[in-house]
């Protein structure tokens, strides 16, 4: 909500302010709206690209899933009742479809149990119409760098698969050893392998998966799903 002065005025939905908003530079980002209203599909355009955001409008779901998308941080601005697929089931669609799009559901009719629904389906937010522009731009905000860190997250963890996947056979073994907290020795034993073979492996290691320390081995294993090994020596 805008200070004193401000005037409010019902746009599409919203709550815009009187006073012209001052733009400010957004990091290269986009946010989708669905919305089968072209009023608001329009009065969202300029709130979002007045202080910063890409945008792109669709009037269905189906226009979504059939356009070219830039491969940004992005947010999905979504309208509960649309023509064909509902919000809500749309929502489910992207979960089955592995896409991982923070939503914001935006709604003139919404209840207790459809808020409940979307938010445990992994909704940002659920904003009843009328909505404040500040209510819905924090959002959005919030939605991109949401899905901002989950993207270089997913980098980070395509780089660990490299990394892990120039690991012999043997080394990958050791890796389960080592973070399953069992000394060289011990290892050495699980393996019927030298001390000195099990410092090597473990030296071949920490430099393809480039660890600054065990710690940070066992968390980049836990990255990955690698499973920690205690087998008992025969």
């Amino acid at each position: 909500m805008y200070g004193g002065s401000h005037t409010l005025v019902h746009i599409g939905g919203c709550l815009r302010s009187s006073s012209v908003m001052k733009k400010q530079p957004a990091l290269e980002s986009i946010v989708f709206v669905i919305d089968d209203d072209a009023s608001v599909r329009a009065s969202l355009q300029s709130l979002f690209e007045s202080v910063g955001f890409r945008v792109q409008l669709y009037s269905s779901a189906d226009e979504f899933l059939q356009s070219e998308r830039p491969d940004l941080p992005c947010c999905l601005v979504l309208d509960v009742r649309l023509p064909g697929l509902s919000g809500l089931e749309f929502q489910s669609e992207l979960a089955k479809m592995g896409t991982d799009l923070p939503i914001i559901f935006m709604t003139g009719h919404g209840d207790i149990p459809m808020t409940v629904q979307a938010m445990k389906a992994g909704a940002v937010e659920f904003l009843t119409k009328p909505c404040r522009d500040q209510q819905l731009l924090d959002a959005v905000r919030l939605a991109i760098e949401v899905h901002r860190a989950r993207r270089k997250e997913e980098k980070h963890i395509a780089v660990l698969r490299n990394q892990f996947a120039s690991l012999t056979a043997r080394e990958k073994e050791v890796v389960g050893l080592v973070t399953a907290g069992l000394l060289n020795k011990r290892i050495a034993a699980e393996l019927d392998i030298s001390e000195v073979t099990v410092k090597m492996h473990r030296g071949n290691i920490i430099r393809k998966m480039q660890a600054r320390s065990l710690a940070d081995l066992v968390r980049m294993a836990d990255l990955l799903g690698v499973a920690r090994s205690r087998r008992v020596a025969t």
